[in-house]
Formats: structure tokens, C-alpha cells, sequence
């Protein structure tokens, strides 16, 4: 028996998914960036890495992060430099001007986030954290590790609750 469109939950997921990235996208273009720029500067922010670490992090192919990362550096965020003694090995790391505009992506993100849960209590934020995250597994491939980084705080706010 197949789902009406109406009822799937993934559909759901995609349409809340899309108006989330284009209100990321109106923020962010107040900002001079495109979104999933701001992905890098934030990853970039505590230490320079290399171009194949961001890759990884970001979990985006070499030549995704090798455009991000020239876009960036035209605006001045980003500087790359070979490094160490392997010169194939290019450092990227932000500028002032760079860590400025990392910085100010907190309040961005934090201004969306506010707009995407303002219908939701408490529990409800962290249930649909909760399920989101279940679901990620359940899509991702064998072996792939899926970014629980705030399961321990979710654990946390139960204890509070």
C-alpha cells in the first residue's frame, strides 16, 4: 500500500528541509555568503585544516570543498597555503575578516533555529531532535557513522526536564 504525498513524512522532511535553506539563504546573503559556505568558515573556526580534512568533515567530495574554498578566498574569509613538508598539502584557514563573519553565523543560525521550533515546547524540540536523528541512521549506508555530537546534551535536558 503506498503513502498519499500528502502523508509522507519525507515529504514533510524535504519541504521543511527546503524553506529552512532558504531562509538560511536570505540570512546568509545579508552576510555575502551562499549557503553551505557558512559550513566551512564554522569548521574552520577553531583551527586552519587541510583542504582533504574539511572534505571529510563537511562530508562533501575534494572538489566541492576545493570551490567553497576558492569562493571564499576571493572574498578574502580564507587564505590557503601550502603546508608542512608535503607542499601538495594546502592549508586553509580564515582571516580576520573570515573569523568576523564565522562569528557573527551564531547569530544566523540561532535566528532560524528560533523561526524553525517557535511552534514547538521543549519537549517536542528535543523529541523531534531525537527522531530526526533516528531517521538519519536508518538512511545512512553500513559503516557510516552518523553525527550524534548532541545526544549526550539531549540526555542532559531529560534529566533537567
Amino acid at each position: 500500500m503506498t503513502k498519499s504525498l500528502e502523508k509522507s513524512v519525507g515529504r514533510a522532511l524535504l519541504v521543511a528541509a527546503r524553506l529552512h535553506r532558504s531562509r538560511m539563504g536570505e540570512r546568509l546573503n545579508a552576510l555575502g555568503l551562499f549557503p553551505g559556505q557558512e559550513q566551512a568558515l564554522k569548521a574552520l573556526q577553531p583551527a586552519p585544516m587541510t583542504m582533504g580534512e574539511l572534505a571529510t568533515l563537511l562530508r562533501v567530495k575534494p572538489p566541492t570543498v576545493s570551490k567553497t574554498i576558492g569562493r571564499l578566498s576571493l572574498q578574502g574569509l580564507v587564505t590557503r597555503e601550502g603546508g608542512g613538508r608535503d607542499g601538495r598539502l594546502v592549508q586553509v584557514a580564515l582571516t580576520e575578516s573570515g573569523q568576523k563573519t564565522a562569528a557573527a553565523l551564531d547569530a544566523v543560525w540561532n535566528q532560524v533555529e528560533d523561526e524553525l521550533l517557535e511552534k514547538l515546547d521543549a519537549k517536542e524540540r528535543k523529541q523531534l531532535r531525537k527522531l530526526l536523528r533516528k531517521a538519519s541512521k536508518g538512511l545512512s549506508k553500513a559503516g557510516v557513522d552518523v553525527d550524534d555530537a548532541d545526544a549526550e546534551g539531549d540526555e542532559a535536558e531529560s534529566d533537567a526536564a
